[in-house]
């Protein structure tokens, strides 16, 4: 029986030690990594068996979006031990999807692990077929280019890049093992609903957001998961 920090957890832990790897590259969304990130560096005050990490394609530092430029812990070579991957979005999703580095190595990851991602990074997913016929979900709101006859709305381009899949406008879009979350910003619920499939309870995560001071915030978005695998759908507190 795995212990419980505090009295914050309403049930026992589906998964000890829970690991997130989320992965950068060149011009990768700032608040798509920091985001979810944030949210586990927070959640490991009650927690601190709970790890999150950098994993990029190789060990050397990455320029994300804005010259902000971060060192990774791990390399695809190093093939860290996780229980989450997530790839976050930005300009820099147009190269990665065809990177084939990177999908070669996500086909290296067990089933066990869940594929996850924030924004256009479910873009990789589509392009490699993993979303055909599962539902998924992308950015919704467009920039000025992506408004413009020039671009396309990034949830119309998911649209077009996986016909096979349903794409959802749901904030949040679990369909088991692939987790993908909305805008820019939808980090942050992806984080907290990670917490939840790893296992803590919603009395866990309500703390976590109040620390964060995004519980109003949260309020408004949690019931905006759409449960695409109906076996992953939470289940009650025993206690």
């Amino acid at each position: 029986m795995r212990r419980q920090p505090g009295a914050l957890i309403g049930t026992i832990m589906a998964k000890a030690g829970f690991r997130l790897g989320i992965y950068v590259f060149k011009d990768a969304e700032v608040i798509d990594y920091a985001a979810p990130y944030g949210v586990f560096s927070v959640a490991r005050r009650f927690d601190p068996e709970l790890d999150v990490f950098l994993v990029a394609d190789a060990m050397r530092p990455v320029q994300t979006q804005a010259g902000l430029t971060v060192l990774p812990a791990y390399s695809f070579g190093d093939q860290p031990a996780m229980d989450a991957f997530l790839i976050p979005g930005g300009f820099g999703t147009r190269q990665e999807m065809h990177n084939t580095r990177l999908h070669d190595y996500l086909r290296t990851l067990p089933d066990t692990c869940l594929l996850t991602s924030v924004c256009t990074g479910s873009w990789i997913y589509a392009r490699m077929g993993l979303l055909d016929g599962i539902a998924a979900t992308s950015r919704k709101e467009p920039d000025r280019l992506e408004a413009s006859h020039l671009g396309r709305t990034p949830i119309d381009r998911l649209a077009a890049l996986a016909p096979a899949c349903r794409v959802s406008r749901a904030r949040v879009v679990d369909a088991g093992r692939i987790v993908t979350a909305g805008g820019i910003a939808s980090g942050s619920e992806l984080g907290l609903h990670l917490l939840r499939r790893a296992g803590y309870a919603e009395a866990f995560i309500d703390e976590v957001s109040r620390v964060m001071e995004y519980h109003h915030a949260y309020q408004q978005y949690r019931e905006d998961i759409e449960y695409a695998g109906a076996a992953h759908a939470p289940v009650p507190a025993t206690r």
